[in-house]
């Protein structure tokens, strides 16, 4: 295959290529996921990519961030002791259960079009309300309420994680967990693996996020929470480069979410804003395993089904719709697409989506002369500069 050939299939220059050849620069990950799905290598260009990276330190590697704690603490014991403890309420001086569950539906509605920083305060003020009515609270109603306090803290930790604060985030799901536990639900533990699984997604360690959402599946858990996982257990896959292990969990997804039925009517876990997840997903994986210009297809429908008010969604998978764009080399439709995103993201800032934004970033590089490149760079440099 000559320069100019493998320039076509990449979208590099072959300029660009030439000087990898030549060992000028050095190869980047990006070049070897296309080089892998293109020669049909199971991931092994990108395993060695990564190896020889780290070992020749090219580039630091990522800090480990803290995984998220799932064990039984104090949490309980400590609020028991509180003398406020004392004295309790009747199940028919109760508010119904369902109103807590749709202000719960209504903060998450909020939560896309608000930044993260302005919902923890009023999220954290309604889970310790709950949570404190349930601990005065005698008979059937008070397991309920433990469990949609447990929602709330849940939520708490997406919302601090769309935050950057991390430490926030693993706190309030290690709550959360507790709190489902004395409620009698021990789904939520399960949950919480698929949570670590995105955590180590995207810190790129492809391994760990395999195993911790095939722990999910492992268990008893309902089928909503084993889709997800499965999900999750793709875009694992796909970061490895295993194409066919990638579509066996995506299908398996689609199966274990197509037989959710939940007869409480309680709080769903993980996203309510996608008509069709595991396509998205699959979408999503398909620019991981170095094939982009599928990527774009299968993500710009998903895409527009989106709901208008659903901007943090609409910037999370937008941004990763206009990095397939760019590595399919249609970089005046990536910026196109891009540049309404960005705008949403100065509205509602996400420290999640920033990493795809700053893949974004990379790609436009290598047309960095493109006129409109030129013209995002301002915005781009602005959503960049608020996650440091």
């Amino acid at each position: 295959m000559t320069l100019k050939q493998l320039a076509e299939v990449t979208t590099y220059s072959t300029g660009h290529l030439s000087k990898i050849e030549r060992g000028v620069n050095p190869p980047t990950m990006n070049l070897a996921q296309r080089c892998d799905a293109h020669f049909n290598v199971g991931g092994r260009l990108r395993r060695l990519f990564t190896a020889e990276d780290q070992s020749d330190g090219n580039r630091p590697r990522p800090a480990r961030r803290r995984v998220i704690v799932t064990g039984v603490g104090s949490l309980l014991a400590a609020r028991m002791a509180d003398g406020s403890w004392a004295g309790h309420v009747g199940d028919k001086d109760l508010p119904p259960g369902a109103l807590f569950q749709e202000q719960l539906h209504q903060m998450k509605r909020l939560g896309q079009s608000l930044p993260p920083a302005s919902m923890l305060p009023v999220l954290r003020s309604q889970a310790s309300t709950i949570t404190t009515l349930a601990s005065r609270t005698t008979g059937s109603a008070r397991p309920g309420l433990l469990i949609t306090a447990s929602r709330f803290a849940e939520y708490t930790g997406w919302m601090a994680q769309e935050n950057g604060d991390e430490t926030t985030a693993l706190r309030a799901t290690a709550e959360a967990v507790e709190l489902a536990e004395a409620g009698g639900d021990t789904d939520l533990a399960d949950y919480a693996l698929v949570r670590r699984a995105l955590v180590t997604y995207y810190d790129g360690d492809a391994p760990r996020t395999i195993a911790l959402a095939r722990q999910a599946q492992r268990s008893a858990a309902p089928p909503r929470i084993r889709g997800l996982a499965a999900q999750r257990e793709a875009q694992g896959h796909a970061l490895d480069g295993d194409e066919r292990a990638c579509g066996r969990a995506l299908e398996r997804a689609r199966d274990l979410l197509a037989a959710d039925v939940d007869p409480s009517g309680g709080p769903v876990l993980g996203t309510t804003q996608l008509k069709d997840s595991v396509s998205m997903v699959e979408g999503w994986c398909l620019y991981d395993l170095g094939r982009p210009r599928q990527s774009v297809d299968m993500l710009e429908h998903q895409c527009r089904r989106i709901a208008p008010h659903a901007l943090n969604t609409r910037a999370r998978y937008g941004i990763r719709h206009a990095l397939a764009l760019a590595a399919s080399g249609e970089i005046e439709r990536s910026c196109e697409t891009a540049r309404e995103l960005l705008a949403f993201m100065s509205v509602v800032p996400s420290a999640t989506v920033r990493t795809d934004v700053r893949r974004l970033d990379v790609e436009w590089s290598r047309f960095r002369g493109n006129p409109a490149v030129r013209g995002l760079r301002p915005v781009l440099a602005n959503v960049l500069g608020a996650g440091r």
